[in-house]
Parts: structure tokens; sequence; C-alpha cells
């Protein structure tokens, strides 16, 4: 339950967000517990409880959030779809959804610089490999994707961050550096980012 202190509060910073000469947001606690704010303090009693610069930063996250927002509409777009495989390879939704959240952000028409393409931009080798006739069929794409990620993940006795950079830089390159995340800048970054969009996922199912 907001207070009134919060709302208080709130209705302030509103204000101050509206009328850029507010800039500071000042408050005084009273011996019996009654909180004033002003944006003109009228006494040394006063602090400041809200600054330009923490308004500055309060305003920022709003175009993230939207992103966010919408990264969350198209995951929800794939859901049901991302559910049905995989449960037809034994893994989890959760592992799934990070993979292409990775890869594509939910892009069916995704293609990268190498040539992978789709949700879980395949490469042309390994879609032939996983009988995909159409990669930029979501349905086709992520079959293929989470087949070849069941693999990968039997190949290396289900360790995920294996499993993962395997599907980053290929299986061979795990295994030619002795079973270990192979020292390549971008398999370095996308096993912890596909990790923790997993970590995020398995919290929501």
């Amino acid at each position: 339950m907001m207070t009134r202190k919060h709302m208080g509060i709130w209705l302030l910073l509103g204000c101050s967000l509206c009328r850029p000469g507010w800039a500071e947001i000042y408050s005084y606690t009273a011996d019996d517990g009654t909180v004033s704010l002003s944006n003109v303090p009228t006494d040394d009693r006063y602090t400041v409880l809200i600054s330009a610069t923490k308004l500055a930063v309060t305003t920022a996250p709003l175009t993230k959030s939207r992103k966010g927002i919408a990264g969350m509409a198209a995951k929800a777009g794939y859901d049901q779809v991302v559910n049905e495989v995989s449960r037809t390879y034994g893994l989890e939704s959760a592992l799934l959804h990070a993979v292409i959240s990775v890869e594509s952000r939910y892009n069916p028409k995704a293609v990268s610089k190498k040539g992978a393409t789709g949700l879980m931009q395949l490469m042309p080798q390994t879609a032939k490999r996983y009988g995909v006739a159409d990669a930029f069929d979501p349905r086709q794409n992520l079959d293929g994707g989470a087949h070849y990620l069941r693999d990968l993940l039997r190949l290396f006795d289900n360790n995920v961050s294996l499993a993962l950079a395997a599907y980053n830089a290929g299986e061979h390159a795990v295994m030619k550096h002795g079973n270990r995340i192979p020292p390549y800048s971008e398999t370095l970054s996308y096993v912890p980012k596909v990790l923790d969009f997993y970590q995020r996922y398995q919290t929501d199912f």
C-alpha cells in the first residue's frame, strides 16, 4: 500500500518531470513523523531527496523499458510453438527462449554476416543436416535448432555452458580446446548472455 509520504513524493516527482524548473526535491521529517516536501526549502532542516541528476537518470530508462516490453511481446508470440518443440526434444523452453533471444531477438527473418538465418540462426550446413528446408520458417527453424541443441547437450554430458559454446562456435571447436569454452571473444560473450536469459526465463515458467 502506498503511504501518504509516497503519494506525495510521486506527485511532486511527476510535477518535477513535467516542469524543468523544479530541479530539486527536498524533504523534512518532523518529530511526529510528518513528512514535508518542497522544491523551495524554507529552512536548513530540509535535505535533498531527489537531485537534478537523479531526475535525469529516472527519465533515461523509459526507452529501454519500451524495448523490454516489445521484446516480451515478441517472446509471447512464440511461446506455444517453443513449448511444443521443447517437449519434442526434451528441452526446457526457458533455454530455447534464451538462445532465440540472443541469436535473433525473435526476428524470423534475421540473417547474420556469416550467413546464419532465422530465429535460432542456423548455418546452411546445420539446416541441411537437420532437414530444415526453409530456415526462415519459424517452425522448421526452431525444430532444427532445438534438435541440434539437444544433440550438443548429449555430446557434452548435459553441460549447458559447453553446449551453448558449441552452438555458437561448433562442437569441434569445443573439443579442440579440451571440452572447454573456446577462447573466442564472440563465444566468451555469447555463453554468459544466453545463461543470463536462461536464468531469468526459468522464473517465468
